[in-house]
């Protein structure tokens, strides 16, 4: 009888680290070591190591929570990590679960708002080409059905 083999980490978790890693991302985290859900983020990484490391941890993943908050647009890796997750939800049919936290999905979805705002200013700093991808990856994730956390929350 075969059996079934699982991943190292189920959960890849995607968060904008200045925002949310010492409040909701740690509670979160508390809850997921309380269930046994393997996880990952990436205070696990080896400080030092290549991208292309932590983009292999959403390739083993089998479900993707995307923490969006207000200053999630300005990171580059978060956007990046983002665009892998989509990428695997199409390849491989990742399950993905956006959580926008204080931050309103037609916001994310149409950038606008402070989010928006944040997120224009990566334009200075970057390409066409990535403006245009993180685009499609944000619409896409705005577009999944999810949790909305606000400020009464």
């Amino acid at each position: 009888m075969a059996t079934l083999s699982y991943p190292d980490h189920q959960v890849f978790v995607n968060f904008r680290g200045k925002d949310l890693r010492y409040g909701f991302a740690s509670h979160l985290i508390d809850a997921l070591e309380r269930k046994n859900i393997k996880f990952f983020i990436d205070t696990h990484e080896q400080k030092g190591r290549d991208l292309k490391h932590l983009l292999k941890r959403i390739e083993e993943a089998t479900i993707a929570l995307v923490i969006l908050s207000t200053r999630y647009g300005e990171s580059k890796w978060c956007l990046e990590e983002l665009t892998t997750i989509m990428e695997q939800a199409d390849k491989r049919g990742v399950i993905v679960i956006p959580i926008f936290y204080k931050v309103r999905p037609e916001d994310v979805r149409k950038q606008k708002g402070v989010f928006g705002d944040r997120f224009w200013r990566r334009a200075e700093e970057s390409s066409r080409e990535e403006m245009e991808k993180w685009q499609m990856a944000l619409k896409a994730v705005s577009n999944k059905i999810g949790f909305t956390l606000d400020h009464n929350r």
